[in-house]
């Protein structure tokens, strides 16, 4: 069964953000846009490449009034020194969630249990904590800022307009679909 359409389930967490532990929690989430970006774990190779690249485009997220949570099963000490120690990681701004029980990602399903890992799941949630999009890669192959924004873009669209959907390669301000009888076997 998939998570999507499905209410986050409870959670407590430590993050560290903009030089503070802070408590992260499934009411965190309520009443904004929340992007849950797991990756395996910190000081590794494409995790930084991913978490910076997310930073160099947290702005626009922050205009979606969307916020990023870098999630991984290290605890928040090791974010930190992470942070501290990494040129590219030092850019983020966004809170970096530390799961060392592995709580979340057993309730995003995106845990390697035999070697206590995160794999790359990308969870989008509405305001009302719900999950609205799910992606998830091996370990190996790293995401795209760039479209992760156009999916949160159009996951905003379809829940302002419930009876339009985003075709392929949809981006802000293109055209949308009305599903209909009269579009059936016309696309």
């Amino acid at each position: 069964m998939s998570l999507v359409n499905t209410q986050v389930k409870p959670f407590k967490a430590t993050a560290y953000h903009n030089g503070n532990f802070v408590e992260v929690t499934e009411a965190s989430l309520k009443g904004k846009w929340s992007v849950f970006v797991f990756y395996p774990a910190d000081f590794t190779f494409v995790c930084p490449t991913e978490l910076g690249d997310l930073a160099d485009r947290y702005a626009d997220f922050q205009k979606l009034g969307a916020e990023i949570y870098g999630i991984s099963t290290d605890t928040h000490f090791t974010h930190k020194a992470w942070h501290d120690t990494s040129d590219t990681i030092r850019k983020v701004q966004y809170p970096l969630v530390g799961d060392p029980t592995a709580t979340l990602a057993r309730n995003f399903e995106v845990l390697i249990e035999e070697e206590g890992l995160a794999l790359r799941g990308t969870f989008v949630i509405n305001p009302e904590g719900q999950i609205k999009l799910i992606e998830v890669n091996d370990n190996g192959i790293g995401r795209n800022a760039e479209e992760l924004l156009r999916k949160l873009r159009a996951a905003q669209y379809i829940a302002a307009h419930p009876n339009e959907v985003c075709p392929a390669k949809w981006e802000e301000g293109a055209e949308t679909l009305k599903p209909s009888l009269d579009l059936v076997g016309k696309i």
